[in-house]
C-alpha cells in the first residue's frame, strides 16, 4: 500500500496555522470526507478538545462536509472516546473529532470513526487523501446540509459509562484525585464518578485554550503524584487532552503506567473464571508483562506502536484485550477504541472485587527498568535502517547481551526518533539509552 500522505497513524495532525491545519485545508479535507462519504439521512457527529484552535477547525470541516450535504451535530468538547461509542449507540453516518491528543495546545489533528465506532479504513482513508489533491473529483452538493448544536448529546457517554460497571453509589465512601490535563475530560470525568458517589478532588480541569496537556494530565504525571500524597487518597486518575489514555498512581505516590494496567485488566478477567485467549501489547510493552502473562499462560503479541495496530491486531486474532504503555487500553468488550474513563471504571471495578489496593494488585508483575530518549529532527526522516544507525544499535544490543532489548522508532505523530533500552538494570538502561542517543543525534547533525 502506497504510504500515506496525510494520514498518520491516529488521523491527521499538525502544527496550526501551516497546512494541514489552517482553516482552508480543513475545509477542503472536509468537502472531500463528504465526498467520499455516502450522503444518508444519519447525521454528522463532530466532538472536540478544549484548544483555542478547535473552534475555527471544527467550523471548517463541519463547513465542508455540509457542502455536500452532509447534516452536522456540533456535539462540543467531549472525549475522543465518546464520540466513537455514540457514532455505534446513537447511529450517526460519521464521527469526527478535532483534537491533537496529548500534543501542546499550538498542534491540533482530525480523525474519523465509522458508524460501527471503529476508525476508518486504510482504504478510505486513502479515497480521501486522493479526493484532497484531486479538486475536480468534488462537485458541490445541490443543497447544504444543516449545521446544528446539540451539547447535551454527551450525556448519553456518561450515563453509559455510569451504568456499565457499577450499580449506583457503588463508589461511595473512595477519596480520588482525578487530573483531566485541562481537556476533554474536564467536566464528563469528574460527573461520572461523582455520579458513583465517589469524593472526587479535581485537578486540572480549568481548560484556558492553551494550557491542554502543559505540565499535566497522562503525560506529566508530578503534580497528580504529590496531589494523591497531600490528600492521603488510594489513587489517582490520569487522562490526557482528549481522553483516550489512562495513568494511575497508587497510595504511595508510584507511577502505574499502561503495562501495569493492562496487567491487572488479564488478572482480573481470571479471576472472574472468564476466558482470556491472549493479549496484544506494542513493541514498547514491556518484558515484565510479556513474563507475568506467560507464567498465567496468556498468549502475547506485540503489534506496531500505536491504538490503530494494537486493534488491528486484536480483530485478526478475535481477541479482545489490548493496550500500550503510554495507557492506550482497548477492552472490545466495552469501547471500540482507547477510552481512559472506561478503562479507570474497569481498574476500579477489579480493585473492589479483589479487596485489594491498586498498590497490591499490580505487584504480580515486575517491571523492567526501560529508559526512552525522544530526538527530535526537522525535515526529512531519518533512515533507522541505514548502516550507521544500524552499527549504533548493534553496539548497544552487545552491551547488553541478554539482559534487555533496544527500540527504535520514529514517532506517528510528532517529528521524533523514540530511543528506548530496557534493561534488567536501571543503571545499564540509562548509559545505554544516552549513549544511542548521542550516536544517533551525530547522524542526523551530519545530514
Amino acid at each position: 500500500m502506497n504510504q500515506k500522505r496525510y494520514f498518520g497513524t491516529d488521523g491527521i495532525r499538525g502544527l496550526v496555522g501551516q497546512a494541514p491545519m489552517t482553516e482552508e485545508w480543513v475545509y477542503r479535507l472536509g468537502r472531500a470526507v463528504g465526498q467520499v462519504i455516502p450522503l444518508q439521512a444519519k447525521p454528522i457527529l463532530i466532538g472536540q478538545d478544549t484548544r483555542e484552535s478547535s473552534d475555527a477547525l471544527v467550523n471548517a470541516v463541519a463547513s465542508g462536509l455540509a457542502s455536500q450535504g452532509h447534516s452536522i451535530i456540533l456535539g462540543g468538547v467531549m472525549p475522543t472516546p465518546a464520540v466513537a461509542f455514540l457514532c455505534r449507540q446513537q447511529n450517526f453516518a460519521l464521527g469526527v473529532v478535532v483534537s491533537a491528543s496529548h500534543n501542546p495546545y499550538h498542534d491540533n489533528g482530525i480523525k474519523f470513526f465509522g458508524s460501527d465506532g471503529f476508525k476508518l479504513s486504510d482504504e478510505a482513508e486513502n479515497a480521501i487523501e486522493i479526493a484532497i489533491d484531486d479538486h475536480t473529483a468534488i462537485s458541490m452538493s445541490t443543497q447544504s446540509g444543516r449545521i446544528l448544536s446539540e451539547h447535551g448529546v454527551v450525556d448519553t457517554y456518561v450515563q453509559h459509562a455510569v451504568r456499565t460497571f457499577f450499580a449506583p453509589q457503588a463508589l461511595a465512601g473512595l477519596e480520588l484525585v482525578l487530573d483531566c490535563a485541562h481537556g476533554a475530560t474536564y467536566q464528563v470525568a469528574p460527573a461520572v464518578f461523582e455520579a458513583l458517589g465517589a469524593t472526587v478532588y479535581p485537578l486540572h480541569v480549568n481548560p484556558d485554550g492553551r494550557n491542554i496537556n502543559a505540565d499535566c494530565g497522562a503525560t506529566h504525571l508530578s503534580a497528580l503524584q504529590q496531589a494523591v500524597k497531600e490528600y492521603g487518597v488510594p489513587l489517582g486518575i490520569a487522562f490526557d487532552g482528549d481522553g483516550d489514555r489512562l495513568m494511575m498512581v497508587d497510595a504511595a505516590g508510584e507511577i502505574v503506567d499502561g503495562d501495569e494496567l493492562l496487567w491487572i485488566l488479564a488478572t482480573h478477567q481470571l479471576a472472574q473464571h472468564q476466558a482470556l485467549p491472549g493479549v496484544v501489547g506494542t513493541l514498547m510493552s514491556n518484558l515484565g508483562l510479556v513474563e507475568a502473562l506467560s507464567k498465567c499462560n496468556i498468549p502475547f503479541y506485540r503489534a506496531n506502536v500505536g491504538d490503530r495496530y494494537v486493534l488491528e491486531s486484536l480483530q485478526q486474532k478475535q481477541w479482545f484485550l489490548g493496550g500500550e504503555s503510554s495507557g492506550h487500553l482497548l477492552h472490545l468488550h466495552y469501547s471500540s477504541t482507547g477510552d481512559g474513563l472506561i478503562s479507570a471504571l474497569l481498574i476500579l471495578q477489579a480493585i473492589l472485587r479483589a479487596q485489594k489496593p491498586l498498590s497490591e494488585l499490580k505487584k504480580g508483575m515486575y517491571k523492567y527498568p526501560q529508559v526512552m530518549i525522544n530526538v527530535r529532527y526537522e525535515g526529512a526522516k531519518l533512515n533507522l535502517k541505514e548502516a550507521a544507525v544500524q552499527n549504533a544499535v548493534l553496539a548497544v544490543e552487545q552491551n547488553l547481551g541478554t539482559q534487555g532489548r533496544v527500540l527504535l522508532r520514529a514517532s506517528g505523530t510528532e517529528p521524533l526518533i523514540r530511543v528506548m533500552v530496557e534493561a534488567k538494570e536501571e543503571a545499564l538502561a540509562k548509559t545505554q539509552s544516552q549513549f544511542l542517543a548521542d550516536r544517533i543525534q551525530a547522524i542526523l547533525a551530519a545530514r
